[in-house]
């Protein structure tokens, strides 16, 4: 025969229901009894008695004293959904009948403090603005210096990596975290969506400002932790992954019952889990910061271009705030108002007189006024609420009375004729495509040649040398991490150009006339689109149109 359960303790038959106090009746009472409880285990206590939980709410909620009985009976209730556990205390037992009575010391159980995690995580989610961690980047590429010179040890100290491992793996959650919900809520800014337009014009200078910092920090930190990453996987990183996955391991608990051999075999199971999942957070720093391919970018370059991206929103939106402050209005709302003034007129005659106001039935006067009243009002400097009664007079001619129109005396304006001058842009426009054409066909390998032989004896001239490094900046800026191939089209589609790095560490020297281009082996080929195409292509175009898109690393390596 089954027996009841004790005071104190949850049924066993009743699962737990950690959030059932959240659509409780007296949900606000059961939400500040369990923050009791979350506040003292974070100080480290893990009992509590009712009278301390009462006394904790009493401080809590103005002085008002919180009746023991109500504080109880919350307690019991929570006991009953499994947020806490309740145990005998005799502690304070002095007598037989003292141990008879029920008294009890309440802790949170395991689910009770998940439920309290749970409901805090949601309202971090909701209530977080999210921010672009430039320190955080920081922070990542020192902690990933720290890996790679624990990597290039011959047996590296497993607790250093774990360490680490896990400053690394903290830091750049919180730094994926927070970006995401910072381009949300910026989103929603942009959208209105928290219906703040004031807010937004206040600190809409302050927000692009801090946008543009933090694109020019991940350009150039993300360079930096890509080299580190590239550098790690190359100096063997499963190695670390591999000893902090067994050293959490090693810190298990036993199961019970267990003997050496199904310990050993539980041990290297949570091994291989742990390993798995530092697998996987590598996995994801690693693509946050490499690309995989031009079609897979990394999430970094992907971030920039969502900044980007909501610069250009915000600058578009503030455009249309201020169109929208500008004066323009609904034309049916102004009819509105007006048929509403004029069902207010007091007389016909007041009627007729805001009928010419409003449609401007009222004639007006084009003058034309000479040097000498422009001189003379200017002279006069009168303010502008001066009645023109007082004001000096205007002099006008008397066949503007008459006729109402006015002709200037003299010949009429000569047409300019401007056809020297298109002739002269006409020219300019054949010269320069005939230079883009000689430089193409200058640049034209007809195969893969080297680098340092495609100058030849003569070197570039300065119209070749141009177009060459904006080809080269496009073949450059398409490359992937840790691939030495790339290839790309010119922005007007008339040339491609196939890059493989040969040599690294070999130097070569472009003489032009405008300096010296230095930079490492390459096996180049570049192809005239126009030439090879059957239609004739795209047709020559100009060298202005042509802006050379040079990287950082080509640029630095350009001297005169």
């Amino acid at each position: 025969m089954k027996s009841s359960p004790k005071f104190g303790e949850r049924s066993s038959a009743s699962p737990p229901q950690p959030f059932a106090y959240l659509q409780a009746p007296n949900a606000a009472l059961y939400g500040r009894v369990l923050d009791v409880f979350a506040e003292a285990r974070e100080r480290f206590i893990v009992h509590l008695r009712p009278e301390d939980v009462a006394a904790e709410l009493r401080s809590k909620v103005d002085g008002t004293p919180v009746p023991v009985e109500a504080v109880g009976g919350a307690l019991d209730q929570l006991v009953d959904w499994g947020n806490l556990r309740a145990d005998p205390d005799t502690g304070r037992v002095t007598s037989v009948e003292d141990f008879h009575r029920a008294r009890f010391l309440y802790q949170l159980t395991r689910h009770g403090q998940a439920a309290l995690q749970a409901v805090a995580v949601y309202d971090e989610a909701l209530g977080r603005r999210g921010q672009l961690q430039s320190v955080a980047l920081a922070d990542i590429a020192e902690q990933l210096a720290a890996l790679l010179a624990l990597a290039q040890e011959k047996d590296p100290d497993p607790a250093k990596a774990h360490l680490a491992l896990l400053a690394l793996a903290d830091r750049f959650g919180s730094l994926a975290d927070n970006a995401q919900a910072f381009m949300a809520s910026l989103r929603r800014t942009i959208d209105f969506q928290d219906g703040d337009e004031e807010a937004f014009l206040a600190y809409k200078d302050r927000l692009v400002e801090y946008i543009e910092r933090f694109i020019a920090d991940l350009a150039n930190r993300g360079a930096q932790i890509a080299d580190l990453l590239t550098r790690l996987n190359a100096a063997g990183v499963d190695r670390l992954l591999l000893a902090a996955a067994q050293r959490e391991a090693g810190d298990a608990v036993p199961e019970a019952g267990a003997d050496g051999q199904e310990a050993e075999r539980a041990r290297l199971a949570a091994s291989q889990a742990a390993l798995t999942a530092w697998e996987n957070r590598w996995r994801g720093l690693t693509d946050w910061f490499l690309s995989r391919s031009s079609r897979q970018p990394s999430q970094a370059k992907l971030l920039r271009g969502a900044a980007v991206s909501a610069i250009t929103s915000l600058v578009n939106t503030v455009a249309t705030l201020n169109e929208r402050r500008g004066g323009r209005s609904d034309r049916s709302a102004d009819f509105r108002a007006l048929a509403r003034f004029f069902a207010q007129a007091p007389d016909d005659d007041a009627a007729h007189r805001l009928w010419r106001a409003a449609f401007a039935l009222t004639p007006a006067r084009h003058l034309t006024v000479d040097a000498e009243t422009e001189a003379a009002w200017q002279d006069a400097d009168l303010p502008g609420t001066t009645p023109w009664a007082q004001a000096p007079p205007l002099e006008i001619s008397p066949r503007l009375r008459e006729t109402g129109s006015y002709e200037r005396r003299g010949r009429p304006t000569r047409v300019a004729d401007r056809s020297a001058a298109r002739q002269m842009l006409a020219e300019q426009v054949e010269r320069e495509a005939a230079q883009t054409a000689a430089a193409r066909a200058r640049l034209a390998t007809g195969g893969p040649v080297l680098l340092s032989d495609l100058a030849g004896a003569d070197g570039l001239d300065p119209h070749a040398f141009r177009l060459f490094l904006a080809v080269l900046g496009d073949a450059l800026s398409a490359r992937v991490p840790g691939e030495n191939e790339s290839s790309a089209i010119t922005g007007d589609g008339t040339m491609e150009v196939r890059l493989k790095l040969v040599d690294p560490d070999t130097v070569v020297r472009i003489p032009t006339a405008d300096g010296v281009l230095s930079g490492p082996e390459h096996v180049i080929e570049i192809i005239d689109l126009v030439s090879e195409s059957s239609t004739g292509g795209s047709g020559p175009i100009s060298l202005r149109s042509l802006t050379p898109r040079v990287t950082a690393d080509a640029a630095g390596r350009a001297s005169r």
